[in-house]
C-alpha cells in the first residue's frame, strides 16, 4: 500500500518525530505547571534546626535569615514569598502567568527543558508553514493561503519570544543568579550588603553543572 511505501522510504519518520515532540512539550508543560516548585513548608524548619534540613548557601556577612510576614516560615537563602501562590519558594525565579505556577528550585531545570523542546517544535512548524507557501500577487492566492500566512506569522512571533526567554534564562543560570535577584538586586539584603556583586557565582561550568545535575 501507499502507507507501506512511504514507511519504506522513511517519509513517515519526520511527522512521527514532530508529533512526539509536540506531545513531549505538552507533557512538560503540565509537569512544570503542576509540580511543587520548591515551596518552603513549616515542617522543614524543624528539620533544619536539627541539622536535617535542606542545605542553604552561605549567608554573606552578618545577615540573618528572616521570617516571612505572610506565611510565617523562616525563609531560606534565595527564597521569596509569592503572593499569587501564597507560599515562599526556594530559589525563587519568577511566577509564570502561562504556567500559573512559580518557577523555583525544583522545576526550574524542567522549565528550561520545556522551553528548549518548545523552541524546536516552533522552528519545525515554522519551516513546514514556510515550505507550504508559494507567492503570487493575486487575490485568489491570498484567499487560499491566508491560513498558512497567519500561522507562519504567529509561529514567528512565538519563536522570538521563546528564544529570547530561553537565552536570558541560560545566561542567568550561567551566572548562578535568578530573574528575581537580577531585577531586584538593590532591594535584596544578602546581595545589597555583599562585598561581591554575585556571591553565588562559581564559574560558568560549575554553575551549569550544579543547576542541571
Amino acid at each position: 500500500s501507499d502507507l507501506q511505501k512511504q514507511e519504506e522510504r522513511g517519509e513517515l519518520l519526520q511527522p512521527l518525530i514532530f508529533v512526539l515532540l509536540v506531545l513531549c512539550s505538552i507533557l512538560l508543560y503540565f509537569k512544570v505547571s503542576l509540580m511543587d516548585p520548591g515551596f518552603v513548608k513549616p515542617e522543614e524548619e524543624e528539620g533544619e534546626d536539627k541539622g536535617q534540613g535542606v542545605v542553604v548557601p552561605q549567608i554573606p556577612g552578618d545577615i540573618k535569615l528572616r521570617r516571612c510576614g505572610y506565611c510565617l516560615v523562616k525563609q531560606p537563602m534565595r527564597a521569596k514569598h509569592c503572593q499569587l501562590c501564597q507560599h515562599c519558594v526556594r530559589r525563587y525565579d519568577h511566577h509564570c502567568p502561562w504556567l500559573e505556577n512559580c518557577v523555583g528550585e525544583r522545576n526550574h531545570p524542567l522549565f528550561i527543558v520545556y522551553l528548549s523542546v518548545q523552541l524546536v517544535v516552533l522552528l519545525w512548524g515554522g519551516h513546514v508553514a514556510w515550505s507550504g507557501l508559494y507567492f503570487e500577487q493575486s487575490r485568489e492566492w491570498l484567499q487560499h493561503n491566508i491560513f498558512l500566512l497567519v500561522s507562519f506569522l504567529l509561529i514567528f512571533i512565538f519563536t522570538i519570544v521563546v528564544l529570547l526567554l530561553l537565552v536570558s534564562h541560560l545566561y542567568l543560570i550561567s551566572c548562578n543568579t535568578t530573574t528575581w535577584e537580577f531585577m531586584s538586586h538593590h532591594r535584596i539584603s544578602y546581595l545589597r550588603h555583599s562585598e561581591l556583586e554575585n556571591p553565588f557565582d562559581q564559574g560558568i561550568i560549575l554553575n551549569l553543572w550544579r543547576f542541571f545535575c
